[in-house]
């Protein structure tokens, strides 16, 4: 079964705002097995919406559009649909008594003639209840493609698709099995990870597909396999996985469905009985926030300092001139005396830091564009290393951050 999605508005298409209705639903569809054919933006004009119409109709099974369904003039997509369908709009009383409600509880105005217009729907429509909108879904079909028109809010979109878009389309088409499993990895880039597991990927299946999703110093594997039986499916894809740890299992740190990275680091520290720290100079306190936006983070989660400028190293964390001056701000010995700075002055027991240059100058420090040390202090260890990650400042920051992580896995879990 294949589905398109098409989003609408003019906001989208310049940029004002990202479309993460399209990501959620094609998540949503392919849990279920519904392979989505193609994802399409366009504006707020009817002709660009009826050559969508036109261009899904037959070829896919589904297609499902947000947006345009608002109470101002240029939200269009209802009257669109009734020109698509030879069809009319038709006043919903009980809409009607909804959008009334709705305004008496939270808008505290009375309801204009604009308002009272989203009670209007195609007469020949399934509506489909928006319990927290005052613009209902609606499901219609022609031939043989059924099209599903829904809210262009996200929360509003995302409660109609969990609550009955889904349900619907479970009982309306017959489904295939398809599974997804995604396996995370750490340290090493897309193609050393393929030339270790060249064997195994070369050995697949017919009806499992790899693929690589890299990220700034992690690697997903996802593996997919469609048929008849989820079961059976999912037991193949564990197997196929478990053989990877002889392979890459150093930098393997569990499945996407998992904790995360920060989190599993966060248990093993409960578990050592470990408070953690940060000192942060070119990662500004990104680090500390990956910790702290985890329900729960003060159990292992003590505080940070963040010392962009060179005095605050000095006058926060203690480290001292001479080491500044000796080695430059981004060094390895600065770093390991901002974690033992920020252990002193929090009592942790654990401490990340981090000092970088990720340009576009060099600033105070003698290293090249792109160079960053990250250091770990533990009650057993104490580590420090240099990495050259570019010269693009926010890839920079990813990839400090995606290492901070893996280096403190290592020494934590």
């Amino acid at each position: 079964m294949q589905a398109d999605i098409i989003t609408i508005g003019d906001e989208i298409l310049i940029g004002q705002i990202t479309d993460t209705n399209s990501a959620f639903l094609g998540n949503a569809l392919n849990k279920i097995g519904v392979e989505v054919r193609q994802i399409r933006s366009v504006s707020d004009n009817k002709n660009a919406i009826l050559d969508a119409f036109v261009t899904a109709q037959n070829q896919v099974d589904l297609v499902v559009v947000t947006g345009g369904l608002g109470p101002t003039k240029d939200d269009i997509t209802k009257h669109t649909l009734c020109e698509y369908f030879d069809d009319e709009l038709q006043f919903y009383p009980e809409v009607m008594t909804h959008i009334e409600e709705l305004f008496r509880k939270y808008v505290k105005a009375p309801v204009n003639d604009l308002n009272r217009e989203q009670a209007m729907l195609p007469s020949t429509c399934t509506q489909l209840f928006n319990p927290h909108g005052t613009a209902m879904g609606m499901w219609m079909q022609k031939e043989n493609t059924v099209f599903v028109s829904l809210p262009g809010v996200p929360f509003e979109m995302k409660h109609l698709v969990n609550g009955q878009v889904i349900p619907r389309i479970k009982e309306t088409f017959s489904l295939p099995a398809l599974v997804h499993k995604t396996m995370m990895t750490y340290g090493l880039g897309e193609s050393i990870i393929a030339e270790k597991i060249t064997e195994w990927e070369s050995a697949l299946p017919h009806h499992i597909k790899l693929a690589y999703l890299p990220n700034l110093g992690r690697v997903r594997l996802r593996l997919s396999a469609k048929g008849t039986d989820a079961v059976a499916l999912q037991k193949e894809i564990d197997v196929l996985f478990d053989a990877l740890y002889p392979l890459i299992g150093t930098h393997i740190t569990g499945f996407e469905s998992d904790e995360p990275i920060e989190l599993q680091i966060g248990n093993a520290l409960v578990h050592k009985g470990w408070m953690l720290a940060t000192a942060e100079s070119c990662t500004g306190g990104a680090l500390a926030s990956l910790f702290t936006q985890r329900a729960g983070a003060s159990a292992y989660f003590k505080g940070s300092v963040v010392a962009y400028a060179t005095e605050l190293k000095t006058r926060l964390l203690g480290v001292a001139k001479e080491v500044i001056s000796k080695h430059s701000v981004v060094s390895e010995p600065v770093a390991l005396a901002m974690a033992k700075g920020v252990l002193r002055q929090t009592g942790a027991d654990v401490a990340v830091a981090t000092t970088g240059n990720f340009g576009p100058t060099k600033g105070d420090a003698d290293a090249e564009i792109g160079t960053v040390v990250i250091a770990i202090v533990t009650p057993e260890i104490e580590l420090a290393e240099t990495f050259c990650f570019g010269k693009h400042r926010e890839r920079n920051l990813q990839k400090t951050l995606n290492k901070a992580l893996e280096l403190l896995r290592q020494k934590t879990v």
